[in-house]
């Protein structure tokens, strides 16, 4: 495919194109945060990172491979070039085999469904043919839809209030760019749709992963898996932490008890971490977060820690470097800054007050706008937007 300039075009927070270029600047950008540790023995631990391409799932296999020299397979699901090109998560997992490659990290990136039973088969195969096991799994999913693979039904997941309908404060971006401030109503989810929720994005699959892996012998003595969540703010959680979604979050949790006891025979620990807000596409989906994560960072400023900074004390975390900070229900807590009691103060002071007229004095739009624009590939410092690129770039292929 000859090359072109790629620009940004779409509706609401969904573009219908990413920037190359960008997507691989991006990495590159997230690579500079992390530092190397010195004390990493041998050739590093065995890592499976299921949602490796995009959010949380990228920032935690970049800083895996950079701080602990993780070697293993990543899974995404994305949708290569074609009459658009491919997704922003198609560029950047091609970044970070490449980054792999730099640091001369065995790492092998699939593009499927980590749902699927053909998947879980591949992946346990590759696992034992080059790497005999594993030491670590995270799990980093958010998905709308997901097929039971012993029933063969599928579910869809809704993010909807539960118990009452829910009316709020949103940012949303007009056709020309404008940031408005507006109210939007959420109706009600039925029960139905709640629990498709929960089996979509709850930890029916995590387990199944580690049930297929135990199975077949491929965990390590001392295996540590986590599943990424999220509670945030008293703002939110009528639409999150109290709705479908969070109903989802809560079922992970208590997933991770019961995945921990079958770990007891390898000595291995199951955890879920509470992350902090961040721009995500997967987050854009949720109304009224654009407005918080604004008035957060309007709040916080670059006290306001990204996904990679909060990956790499995960990963301090999961390999003993630094103690586990957890709560009292046993969540690994990397939200800590966000939901410190100063910060929820200011920022629930900022959203009361917040109107049409004031919200471009109380919500830091352009950085939320930035941001925004940057998981698509725009708006990277360092790339030159009018120059062609070449979008027509291959899946990286095993070495």
């Amino acid at each position: 495919m000859p090359e072109r300039v790629v620009s940004p075009s779409g509706r609401g927070f969904l573009l219908l194109d990413a920037h190359p270029a960008g997507c691989f600047e991006s990495v590159a950008q997230m690579r500079a945060v992390v530092e190397a540790r010195k004390d990493v023995p041998g050739p590093g631990p065995t890592a499976l990172v299921i949602g490796s391409s995009a959010g949380y799932g990228l920032a935690a296999t970049v800083a895996g491979l950079v701080r602990h020299g993780i070697r293993g397979v990543g899974i995404g699901f994305e949708r290569p070039p074609g009459r658009r090109t491919g997704t922003a998560g198609w560029y950047r997992t091609i970044a970070t085999d490449a980054l792999a490659r730099e640091l001369d990290r065995e790492f092998v990136f699939l593009n499927a469904d980590a749902f699927a039973d053909s998947t879980k088969a591949e992946v346990l195969d590759l696992v034992a043919d080059r790497f005999g096991a594993l030491d670590y799994l995270i799990y980093s999913v958010a998905a709308p839809r997901r097929t039971d693979p012993v029933t063969g039904t599928t579910f869809q997941s809704v993010i909807k209030p539960i118990g009452a309908a829910h009316t709020t404060k949103t940012l949303e971006f007009d056709s020309d760019g404008t940031a408005v401030l507006r109210q939007i109503s959420v109706e009600l989810a039925t029960d139905q749709e709640a629990a498709a929720t929960v089996q979509v994005m709850g930890g029916a699959d995590w387990s199944l992963w580690v049930d297929a892996l135990a199975d077949r012998g491929l965990l390590r003595p001392g295996f540590r898996t986590v599943a990424l969540s999220y509670i945030g703010s008293e703002l939110t959680s009528a639409i999150y932490r109290s709705g479908t979604i969070g109903a989802a979050k809560q079922h992970l949790e208590v997933t991770a008890g019961r995945i921990g006891q079958r770990l007891t025979a390898v000595g291995g620990r199951a955890l879920t971490s509470v992350n902090g807000a961040a721009v995500t596409q997967a987050s854009m989906a949720i109304p009224g977060l654009a407005l918080y994560l604004g008035l957060v960072h309007a709040v916080l400023g670059d006290d306001m820690q990204s996904p990679i900074e909060q990956s790499v004390r995960m990963w301090d975390q999961l390999t003993g470097a630094e103690p586990l900070d957890l709560d009292d229900e046993g969540r690994i807590r990397l939200d800590r800054w966000e939901l410190d009691p100063s910060v929820r103060a200011r920022v629930a002071e900022r959203w009361e007050s917040v109107t049409p007229g004031t919200a471009a004095e109380l919500v830091d739009i352009e950085w939320f706008r930035t941001q925004f624009r940057r998981l698509y590939g725009f708006d990277v410092p360092g790339v030159d937007y009018s120059r062609p690129v070449e979008t027509d770039r291959p899946w990286p292929t095993p070495r």
